[in-house]
């Protein structure tokens, strides 16, 4: 097989998440064990960084492998799902993986896939510890892909797992309550590694507590040990200004990724990094300074309050649950804009009309839908927002709604394209659709 048919055959041949939703996430890590044993364990011979967490747990991997790969270490990222292209998911130093590899690789797996009829997503995390360790790196950043006891990426002892934080997403399979979808997330903890939680609840400080002191794994809470006391905007940077416990001097941070919301995903990084400093990493100030300045151009992260085009704005963001959609639409309103449109499709297991509730009701919307079988119709999403009183108009492609978006906006106008993170990826850029 050549690459393309070696990506139609994963695509078709296995359950994805993002096709069929619940019924590709298996409760058992059984598969997982059974490839990577078949390829003689490879996540047992790299160093790894574990990163879960409701929100935020892609941008903070991605700060991490800059932070690392500036540090001069060969480091690895694992992240899912893709926007453009399969290989987006497997990286050693900002190069996306190889094609040869991925052929071959598929070649060697497929008697077994045909054998245990793993999901797509089993099938990619082998491939990334393979990857990895073929390509010898000396940490790799590997980001949960849901929930954590049960992800498929929950077969590895980290040199430090990372919780970013806590909310509502997948309660179908990870529980209907705050504290149930801790315990599922606190299953990345593993026995006498250190752990770093970006943000706690009342509710889930306690399970976090518990399990890490069941597991004699050190607990360390990074809204604890420092706070963002203000932020502003320069030249496409989001400058935060950190005040760090029992220190009198502030620190600013520049960050290339401008979303307000980042300066919790900082704090998170930033504690991450201080506990790897303990265990003998060498990331020093001037390092994590870099890191955080230049995480987009060094790791190719996209898609977090990202401006595409300037007159009108156009942004897109790949906010598609409650308090993604909540942080979305703070940021809008510290956006200097004159009207406001906002494309929007999203997927049919998510808490649609509580999320569209905290939608603005001031903006013309442009109703749309990802090209899976997941996503709802543009319709009846827009059936469902209308009832909550947010109008405009549906169109069966994102695409399609951008363009009508900027033949209808101004100069001075923002246009954000958001809800599900399949929609963002489908996006062609403004040039191309106008």
């Amino acid at each position: 097989m050549n690459y393309s048919a070696t990506i139609q055959y994963l695509f078709s041949r296995l359950p994805m998440f993002s096709h069929i939703g619940a019924d590709a996430f298996k409760k058992d890590l059984t598969n997982t064990i059974k490839l990577c044993g078949y390829l003689g364990n490879p996540q047992a011979k790299i160093k790894t960084i574990h990163v879960a967490g409701t929100n935020g747990k892609g941008s903070v991997s991605h700060m991490l492998a800059a932070i690392f790969q500036t540090a001069g270490y060969k480091t690895g990222l694992y992240t899912s799902p893709h926007l453009k292209d399969f290989r987006e998911r497997i990286k050693v130093n900002g190069e996306w993986a190889n094609k040869d590899f991925i052929i071959d690789f598929t070649e060697r797996i497929k008697p077994l896939i045909e054998e245990i009829e793993p999901s797509f997503f089993e099938i990619t995390v082998a491939m990334a510890f393979e990857y990895f360790a073929l390509q010898k790196t000396d940490i790799a950043i590997i980001e949960v892909g849901l929930g954590g006891r049960f992800d498929s990426t929950n077969i590895i002892t980290p040199e430090l797992s990372v919780i970013t934080n806590i909310g509502w997403d997948h309660m179908n399979m990870l529980g209907d309550t705050l504290e149930k979808i801790a315990f599922e997330k606190a299953g990345i903890i593993k026995p006498n590694v250190p752990v770093v939680v970006g943000e706690v609840l009342p509710e889930t400080l306690p399970v976090f507590q518990k399990i890490a002191e069941e597991k004699k794994a050190p607990l360390f809470i990074a809204s604890n040990k420092r706070k963002a006391l203000n932020w502003k905007w320069e030249k496409h940077e989001l400058i935060t200004e950190i005040a760090e416990q029992n220190k009198i001097d502030h620190k600013f941070y520049h960050l290339d990724l401008a979303g307000i919301y980042q300066t919790k995903n900082l704090m998170t990084v930033l504690e991450a990094c201080h506990q790897l400093n303990q265990e003998g990493w060498k990331l020093n100030d001037e390092i994590i300074d870099q890191g955080f300045k230049h995480t987009k151009k060094i790791t190719g992260l996209h898609g977090r309050w990202e401006t595409i085009y300037q007159s009108p704005a156009v942004v897109l963001d790949v906010a598609h649950n409650k308090d993604g959609i909540q942080q979305l639409v703070e940021q809008i309103e510290v956006t200097q804009h004159n009207n406001l449109h906002i494309i929007i499709g999203m997927v049919k297991d998510k808490e649609i009309e509580k999320i569209l509730s905290l939608l603005p009701k001031e903006a013309e919307y442009y109703f749309t839908k990802a090209q899976i079988p997941r996503a709802i119709n543009e319709n009846e999403l827009a059936a469902k927002a209308n009832t909550l009183g947010l109008k405009g108009k549906a169109f069966s492609e994102v695409n399609i709604a951008l363009r009508h978006a900027l033949q209808h906006s101004h100069s001075d106008d923002l246009i954000i394209i958001c809800g599900s993170v399949f929609l963002v990826g489908e996006v062609e850029g403004v040039v191309h659709v106008k």
